[in-house]
Formats: structure tokens, C-alpha cells, sequence
């Protein structure tokens, strides 16, 4: 009798190793995009409102009960928001007399992508994407997220204005407050160091 030897099993892909596309997708029901790190697609189940770390968690101690998921990447955080919401941000700073000023805030909509965090409960390598707010598997995100009335979102659905509205307020007084410490590590006399700035 010849000795049969088993075939060979099939590897996880390198990018999967860890199974995270897999959660996303399987979990969760998100598109992923392979390769490493993972990225979530936006513009599909949600978009993204991106702003810096520092302006970010002054928007989470005002509006944190209010807000879906949430993740940090290095120094930029993560809100995401209602589909659609991306296209309507430039309009919406505009209305809200932002417009124009440099805010550092941006959205990521249809076409876009944002890296994975590490699912609730596994660490990832340092440096890599986190969950300050995980998603909850099992549970439809669209109704936690913040959307625009003009979207057609559902009534319980946190308002996407009053958030943009906090956040362009945060992402100005956080770059106000990084220019004074920059003006007062100048060098002492120098008119930068006598001169405060006025915050609105």
C-alpha cells in the first residue's frame, strides 16, 4: 500500500494573518481592502471625519456620549459618520462660517480608505491603529452615527452639524493653543513671546 501523504493546507494570506479583514467582514459586515495593514473602505456603511489627536478629544469630552465608533491613528482621530457625510462637509463649514480657515479637518467619503484598527481585545503592533470607541459586532452602526438631516437619516441618529460645528471649533482653538506654545518657546524678548494670542 503506497503511503498517501496529505496535501499541503493552504496558508492564510500574509495580509490576514492575524484574521482582522476577516472580523471586519464577518463581524461587523464592513468592506475591507487586503494587504497590510487592512483599510476599511468608507463610503460604503460610513465615512470618516478626520481631525487632529489633540481636537479630537476635546470633541470627545463634549459630544463622547453622542459619537459611534472612534479610532486614533498616531496624531489624527477618527469619527466616523453617516455615508454621504464626506460630500456634504465642505458645504457644511461654509454654512457654519468656517469656511476657508485652516481646520486641519478633513473627510473621507466615497472611494476612501482608513487603516483597520486592531479588533476590540487584540493588540496590534505599536503604533498602529486603535479603537478608542469600538464598533459593536452584531449591531447595525448606521444608527450611531452622526448624520446630516438632508442625508435621509434615522431620527435617533446624532446630529452631523452640531458635531462639524464642535469639531471646527476644536481643530481652531487646538491650532491656536500649538502656535502660543511655539511663539513662547521663541527665544526670550523676542516680540513672539510678548504678544498673546486672542482665542474666539
Amino acid at each position: 500500500m503506497t503511503p498517501t501523504v496529505p496535501l499541503p493546507r493552504t496558508p492564510l494570506p500574509l495580509e490576514d494573518a492575524d484574521g482582522t479583514a476577516r472580523w471586519y467582514e464577518h463581524e461587523l459586515g464592513w468592506a475591507v481592502a487586503g494587504g497590510r495593514p487592512v483599510e476599511l473602505l468608507t463610503g460604503l456603511r460610513f465615512d470618516v471625519l478626520e481631525l487632529p489627536a489633540d481636537a479630537g478629544f476635546a470633541v470627545l469630552r463634549r459630544c463622547g456620549a453622542q459619537l459611534g465608533p472612534v479610532a486614533l491613528l498616531g496624531q489624527r482621530m477618527r469619527l466616523l459618520v453617516a455615508a454621504g457625510s464626506a460630500e456634504e462637509l465642505p458645504g457644511l463649514l461654509d454654512w457654519l462660517e468656517w469656511g476657508g480657515v485652516a481646520l486641519a479637518l478633513r473627510a473621507l467619503g466615497a472611494g476612501g480608505r482608513m487603516t483597520a484598527p486592531a479588533p476590540p481585545g487584540r493588540a496590534g503592533p505599536q503604533g498602529a491603529a486603535v479603537w478608542l470607541r469600538p464598533p459593536e459586532p452584531g449591531h447595525e452602526v448606521e444608527p450611531t452615527l452622526p448624520a446630516f438631516a438632508g442625508l435621509g437619516c434615522r431620527g435617533e441618529a446624532p446630529d452631523l452639524v452640531r458635531l462639524v460645528g464642535t469639531a471646527a471649533t476644536e481643530c481652531h482653538r487646538a491650532r491656536l493653543l500649538r502656535a502660543t506654545v511655539h511663539y513662547r518657546g521663541s527665544s526670550p524678548g523676542s516680540a513672539a513671546t510678548s504678544q498673546p494670542l486672542a482665542f474666539s
